[in-house]
């Protein structure tokens, strides 16, 4: 059974003095905690067993948010990043709760949404080896960079590079077999001091197993790392919600589509949230 990883550590810098005192992650994207965004990715890949990975002055706030996850027929549980040493790192923090089976790593401050993304997610959880996503950006520089050859073949993944060979960046979700844990305790600090998950997915191209799933312009792809991010990021989460009159990345929605909670279950969810928040829960209810 695949696990999920949910790094969501680091300090935050970038949107200080926001953060100095609480986690980006906990911020809120609108109408929600961010954390529900790449949590909701998880869930709509099929994955029920998540263990969320921040730093020790946070994890209790996301206990108290997230809970032990049963409220949404899930298995939450929490793991300690003592120090920001890079996305690798996470596969050694939770090897302890991977225990061998095959995981998903999904990063806290990145929102994924689309109509066809739930049938590219179960479709990636399928993979031999590993699977990362390419999604097409005006600025490659800023992100790991996959190159493809003249067929479409995988060339290589960059790391922040001045000259990148495609647009195509590779978004905060990784999917990988059990060897993810193994060859990230092999992967060497780079020039940044930070364990690279390029390192871990190199590993997977050099073995001919590793595949890369284009994101098309029907799904988005939002790093809400930056002021000006978190900003779009709210800004384009409410135009849809308002717009269509349906929630964006809602736990509750997808535990219950999932069939993970049933009706009851939403109900007594929707009555201890109340709110706008509530009502849509239970209008849910009233559209089947």
């Amino acid at each position: 059974m695949r696990k999920g990883l949910l790094l969501a550590g680091g300090t935050g810098s970038r949107l200080f003095p926001m953060t100095q005192v609480v986690s980006k992650q906990l911020l809120p994207v609108y109408d929600k905690p961010m954390i529900y965004y790449p949590l909701v990715t998880l869930m709509l890949a099929g994955i029920r067993d998540v263990q969320l990975i921040s730093t020790s002055r946070d994890i209790p706030l996301f206990e108290a948010l997230l809970g032990d996850g049963k409220q949404w027929g899930m298995q939450i549980s929490y793991a300690v990043q003592y120090q920001p040493l890079g996305l690798a790192d996470a596969l050694r923090v939770g090897a302890p709760f991977i225990k061998g089976e095959p995981c998903a790593l999904v990063l806290g401050d990145n929102l994924f949404y689309g109509q066809s993304l739930e049938e590219q997610l179960t479709e990636a959880s399928q993979c031999r080896g590993a699977c990362v996503f390419a999604y097409h950006v005006a600025n490659p520089s800023a992100y790991g960079v996959i190159g493809f050859g003249p067929n479409g073949q995988i060339e290589g993944i960059e790391e922040k590079p001045a000259e990148p060979k495609s647009k195509y960046a590779m978004p905060g979700l990784y999917f990988f077999d059990h060897r993810a844990v193994e060859f990230a305790a092999e992967v060497s600090p780079s020039a940044r001091g930070e364990l690279e998950i390029v390192d871990v997915v190199n590993r997977y191209l050099a073995l001919g197993e590793l595949e890369v799933c284009k994101l098309g312009r029907g799904v988005a792809w939002l790093d809400t790392g930056t002021p000006d991010a978190l900003a779009e990021a709210t800004q384009y989460v409410a135009a849809l919600e308002k717009r269509q009159g349906q929630k964006v990345n809602c736990p509750e929605e997808a535990a219950w589509q999932q069939g993970w909670i049933g009706d009851e279950e939403l109900k007594q969810l929707a009555s201890q949230i109340g709110g706008s928040y509530g009502a849509y829960l239970l209008g849910l209810l009233e559209r089947t």
